[in-house]
């Protein structure tokens, strides 16, 4: 065979210049296909050595041990690599640039039921104050694709990483569902320090709890949980203490979202975002199959309305405490005022006669996990927000709260069934409490 690509190849430097890009283009594909037998004949060895040691021994000295079998013929073993190139030829994907690329996503299908007092929404993160109108239905709504990127390497040991994920819950109910942006994220990342650029949660509040019934936004979204997607700059910077503990510092410029101070339009000098600044530090530390996670965090920014600087100050500390294999704790606590811009309740600022106000909040989340088999797992979680009320305009919200259970099964490797059971309580200033219950049915299946 190296005969015959030693031959092929003085003819190829016979032949003219126009000719030597496609020549190339085939010495190269020769080459791969050598580095594919090569390749192939070390997993075919590596699986021969495998049985032969998992065979009893032969009884007779003179038998021929599975180590010992002759290699295949070259023919087959060409065949054989030939094979697997248009195998890979077909299942690659790559960008017009060479960098691979990898499609990911679930395909989701939800079906629910919900009391008279969620006014037909499908899954209400927020009771509406009036209304008697039940809702039941099915969707796909909830589906995620994504695409992740495998980037360059950079100088000094560094690479590109990338992804980006999508869903269809812009749209309603019917044929005008269309697709949306759920998150994404462009990182530089070295040993100790990552660069990124993202479309995500904010840095003070990185968790939130397991659940296929609420994906399209984060589970309990307004009642305790700071989920909001917004553009952001941030770095990252990992220490270790040693092998078994480490901290975790991570800086960003968060985008605020202004519509969750709750002012209408008629504010003009309102503007729809503002810088606010974030920081979050981490300790974890391992011990066998327990581990600990704990980190406060701190988020500031300022509103603009009526010619007046109206603060966000936000302080939070989420947790995750594994004590066992199979049980996780984990959540988020804050405390601040305006949380409504980073995606606490839509009403982070007040106006009376003529003066802005913030709002003071106290809120957060918690869930325990149990996981009681490798296919199974059950997960309990709570959240609530509650606002200051005198902070408040009468008819609004004085606490929100949420509280469910579910259980997660595996049927298969990327299967996945759901059942969830949950209950949110809106409580109004000046109208009680209203409680919507829902009930979710949701099968997943993973690319």
């Amino acid at each position: 065979m190296r005969l015959r690509l030693s031959c092929f190849l003085l003819a190829a430097g016979s032949l003219s210049a126009q000719q030597q890009p496609e020549l190339r283009q085939v010495v190269e594909r020769l080459d791969r296909l050598e580095a594919q037998n090569r390749e192939l004949m070390a997993e075919i060895l590596a699986l021969r050595q495998q049985l032969a040691a998992t065979q009893p021994a032969p009884a007779d000295t003179g038998q021929q041990t599975a180590a010992e079998v002759p290699p295949q013929p070259l023919s087959e073993r060409v065949e054989i690599a030939e094979r697997r190139l248009a195998e890979l030829d077909q299942t690659k994907v790559s960008s017009e640039h060479r960098l691979p690329l990898t499609f990911t996503g679930m395909l989701l299908f939800n079906t629910f039921w919900n009391g008279r007092d969620a006014v037909g929404a499908d899954n209400p993160t927020v009771v509406p104050p009036a209304g008697k109108q039940g809702s039941a239905g099915a969707t796909f709504r909830q589906s995620v694709i994504g695409i992740k990127l495998d980037g360059p390497r950079l100088i000094g040991g560094g690479k590109v990483t990338g992804a980006v994920y999508m869903d269809f819950f812009s749209g309603g109910t019917g044929l005008n569902q269309t697709a949306r942006l759920r998150v994404s994220t462009l990182d530089a990342t070295w040993k100790n320090t990552t660069l990124g650029l993202a479309f995500d949660k904010p840095i003070i509040s990185p968790r939130e709890p397991d659940s296929l019934a609420q994906v399209g936004v984060s589970p309990l979204t307004a009642s305790g949980n700071l989920w909001l997607w917004q553009p952001q700059a941030r770095v990252e910077h990992r220490i270790s203490l040693n092998e078994n503990a480490g901290l975790r510092a991570q800086f960003g410029l968060y985008q605020t979202s202004e519509g969750g101070t709750g002012l209408s339009t008629e504010y003009p000098d309102l503007a729809r975002s503002r810088p606010g600044y974030q920081g979050r530090f981490e300790f974890w530390k391992q011990s066998g199959s327990r581990r600990i996670e704990i980190a406060p965090a701190f988020h500031a920014s300022s509103t603009r309305v009526l010619g007046q600087s109206v603060p966000s100050r936000i302080f939070a500390v989420d947790w995750l405490i594994r004590p066992a294999r199979r049980v996780d704790f984990t959540g988020t606590f804050f405390h601040g005022e305006n949380t409504g811009v980073i995606g606490g309740l839509r009403q982070g600022v007040t106006v009376f006669n003529g003066r802005a106000r913030a709002v003071q909040a106290t809120g957060g989340w918690a869930q325990f996990t149990f996981r009681a088999t490798e296919r199974a797992s059950f997960h309990f979680y709570g959240g609530q927000e509650d606002d200051r009320n005198r902070d408040l305009n009468t008819g609004g919200i004085a606490k929100n709260q949420s509280y469910g259970a579910n259980i997660i099964y595996r049927l298969g490797s990327n299967i996945l069934t759901s059942f969830e059971s949950s209950q949110v309580r809106t409580t109004y200033l000046g109208s009680g409490t209203r409680i919507n219950p829902h009930y979710d049915l949701a099968f997943a299946y993973l690319f």
